[in-house]
């Protein structure tokens, strides 16, 4: 149906108009730009627990104090302010890169290389001689990873037709937790397996051994080889061409303030109620996730044994999880997933509580790790589908930008309280206080279900995106 408009809404939710059959919904995961997706999907996520969770367990085990480290998680407020530079990765060119792999590989190729130098920096650093450098390394990681976002965003969205950002997201997800499992429990397997046997036995920080996470840190620098190749492999997605710009106010208008006026435009008075779902439909998440590995250690877990709990349970669960939401969003639609992800979520941090009341309890460890990638997985592939129908392909990636920019910055910023916490009210609480902050989500999603969404299209067709 042909509309000037890019957007309409409508008090409605139902289920897409035409439902595609099982067989066609699952036959989507093996076209090849779903499978580019799920190696470029591990890029994305490698980096992530790198300067935030798996890097917390390596300072506790340093002898970092809890306060501190909630501070340092402000090194991912990077990501939560992406939207600023989200306009440049959109439009600037970046000679030779553009010209050799187009607009979006080009950007993709620049911001994999600044994770990597990023890494081989925190290789090389001992938090226990100084934080300063290390967190400059970590600065320099999370800065190329949110540049990696917006470049891959806008090549996701722009890779395949709105029916099919669903299953894009699930692979996109999958790969990006199988990166994250890579991060939080391989990292740890291989600074396990590369310690060293004291002459003398130790305890705490004095059992820290630098060298050991310097050879896994080494060894996840290497892992972005993965993007990077899908990178070089990949064709460039088909882009609309750019009008030039007369000159540099014409082209600010249209870099800077244009994705955004057209998306007030779209949704006026809604666009503040669809934002504050996106400001705080990941919040349980994020703010219990920086303190885990310091509840881990604390609790007397092992590299060894959060690793292979993490590994083995943890990814069998984030890949189910991953694939039920894809294909759920696909037959039910994306808000009604997004209502079981967030009561899943908020859910699932009950369990840490109970958790911390057990003590070194391999078993109910397993338990709680395989409930939480559970939920993370549905979760998250029905977020990331409703962000990609919200933007306007004209100018997806400085939208999207936006969008997980936005999605991250107050969780953020309030996990940084989160060390404070923990000292003063214990861990049991901590969890409790992080599963009620999930209910205004809830309240937020049963409101946003009552709008219908359409994606823009630069030549003034109008493309559903989702019944919400």
């Amino acid at each position: 149906m042909d509309n000037p408009s890019p957007m309409s809404a409508s008090p409605a939710e139902t289920p897409t108009s035409s439902t595609p059959p099982w067989r066609d919904a699952l036959k989507v995961y093996l076209e090849p730009a779903t499978l580019r997706m799920l190696a470029l999907g591990f890029s994305a996520g490698l980096p992530l627990l790198l300067v935030l969770g798996t890097l917390s367990f390596r300072l506790r085990e340093a002898g970092i104090d809890r306060t501190t480290i909630g501070y340092l998680s402000w090194v991912g407020l990077a990501y939560g302010f992406k939207w600023v530079w989200a306009p440049l990765v959109d439009r600037l060119p970046l000679p030779p890169l553009t010209t050799l792999l187009g607009r979006r590989r080009g950007w993709l190729l620049l911001a994999q290389g600044l994770v990597v130098a990023g890494l081989v920096g925190m290789a090389m650093n001992d938090p226990r001689l100084g934080l300063t450098p290390l967190i400059w390394c970590a600065l320099l990681v999370a800065f190329g990873s949110a540049t990696q976002d917006i470049a891959l965003d806008a090549f996701r969205i722009e890779s395949a037709e709105s029916r099919k950002q669903a299953a894009l997201a699930a692979a996109y997800q999958t790969g990006y937790r199988l990166a994250m499992i890579w991060a939080g429990a391989g990292v740890l397997w291989v600074a396990a397996w590369a310690e060293v046997a004291p002459a003398v036995a130790a305890t705490g920080a004095a059992a820290y051994q630098n060298g050991a996470w310097k050879t896994a840190y080494l060894v996840m620098a290497g892992s972005m080889a993965v993007g990077v190749v899908t990178v070089l492999l990949s064709p460039e997605p088909v882009q609309r061409a750019l009008p030039k710009a007369k000159n540099a106010a014409e082209w600010l208008q249209g870099a800077l303030i244009e994705p955004f006026a057209d998306f007030i435009r779209r949704y006026k008075w809604q666009a503040a109620l669809i934002l504050s779902l996106i400001a705080i439909y990941r919040i349980s998440d994020v703010v219990m996730g920086i303190m885990a590995n310091p509840f881990y250690v604390d609790m007397g877990f092992t590299k060894d044994e959060v690793a292979t709990v993490s590994k083995i349970y943890g990814v069998v669960m984030t890949l189910v999880g991953a694939f039920v939401g894809g294909v759920l969003s696909m037959r039910l639609g994306v808000m009604r997933v997004l209502m079981l992800g967030a009561v899943l979520s908020a859910a699932s941090n009950l369990l840490f509580a109970w958790l911390a009341s057990r003590g070194h309890d391999l078993t109910a460890l397993i338990a709680v790790v395989s409930a939480d990638n559970l939920a993370g997985g549905i979760a998250s592939a029905a977020f990331i589908a409703y962000l990609s129908s919200l933007t306007n392909i004209s100018y997806s990636a400085t939208q999207y930008a936006l969008f997980s920019s936005l999605m991250l910055l107050l969780p953020k910023f309030i996990a940084g309280y989160s060390g404070v916490f923990v000292d003063a009210y214990g861990y049991s609480t901590f969890f409790i206080a992080t599963a009620l902050l999930g209910a205004p989500v809830l309240v937020l999603v049963a409101l946003a279900s009552r709008l219908t969404t359409t994606r823009g299209d630069p030549h003034g067709r109008r493309e559903d995106a989702d019944t919400l």
